[in-house]
């Protein structure tokens, strides 16, 4: 099974606090445990996590004092926050370069289903690709967020509209951001940043980033801009798969939706879609 690349190492400046470790799960669990916890049900058997100088330190010691033992765990530190292709170029080491690997946010939950079907597909078939969810499948609460609607054709990228300040109103999904469509399909859709990419778009990241010499923390390189960029040049990269599902993501943004994410995994636990403990310790 291929590695899972987790990047931790966001500022969250709208959260105002270390989101990977909000807790979130019955027992406390905090959103990195029920990752991980559904990466290991799902196939995953080894991760880095990409954190930052500052907080870095705190989730080490969360995940030494929370993960089990055998869990296989590398930390890579980002310096700067140069945005998410930086982040994950700071795993290469960690990472078996020859081998496919699996990218996630660190503070979004994507369940069992939706990692199963990334890990699956690195390991038949080795090549890039997106799990795409949802749009209303991918909201939690009230307040605006970011949201990359993917376009699709015959089961294959062809290109990702970042849309801002996206909410959900009576039923009716709006986009505020001056684009158009403002009313975006409930049933687009999105990309979370769960990523399978094939060993050679480290030469894509490292150019990218090549490319992008002297970026500031305010012209932050990002994973889906990259990605647009190579489905829209047709290049030996240029072919990402979109495997679809009706997973349910559930990610912390604001404050304010720390209660709302504890209810919707209280609920799933009541439900029986998701174990109580976020490892499995027998």
């Amino acid at each position: 099974m291929s590695s899972l690349v987790v990047l931790a190492a966001g500022r969250a400046r709208r959260y105002g606090g270390v989101k990977p470790l909000a807790p979130i799960g019955p027992n406390g669990e905090a959103v990195i445990d029920l990752l991980a916890g559904d990466a290991l049900r799902a196939g995953f058997d080894a991760f880095v996590l990409v954190i930052n100088p500052d907080t870095g330190p705190l989730i080490e010691a969360h995940v030494a004092d929370t993960w089990p033992d055998d869990v296989e765990v590398a930390f890579a530190v980002q310096p700067r926050p140069l945005g998410t292709v930086d982040a994950v170029l700071a795993a290469r080491r960690s990472v078996d370069a020859s081998a496919p690997f699996g990218i996630a946010n660190a503070d979004d939950l994507y369940g069992t289903d939706a990692l199963g079907m990334l890990g699956n597909h690195l390991a038949a078939r080795g090549t890039n690709c997106l799990v795409g969810f949802r749009l209303d499948r991918a909201l939690v609460g009230d307040l605006p967020v970011t949201r990359g609607v993917c376009s699709v054709r015959d089961g294959v990228l062809t290109g990702i509209a970042e849309r801002r300040r996206v909410t959900h109103r009576d039923g009716v999904f709006l986009a505020d951001d001056g684009e158009e469509p403002a009313t975006l399909d409930p049933s687009a859709l999105v990309s979370m940043n769960l990523w399978g990419f094939a060993a050679s778009m480290w030469v894509e990241l490292h150019d990218a980033m090549s490319a992008a010499e002297g970026a500031s923390e305010d012209d932050e390189v990002l994973l889906p801009e990259l990605v647009g960029r190579l489905v829209s040049s047709g290049g030996e990269q240029s072919r990402f798969e979109v495997l679809s599902t009706t997973s349910r993501c559930i990610g912390v943004t604001h404050p304010d939706d720390l209660a709302l994410v504890r209810a919707e995994i209280a609920s799933e636990v009541s439900r029986g879609e998701r174990p109580a403990e976020a490892f499995d310790r027998s």
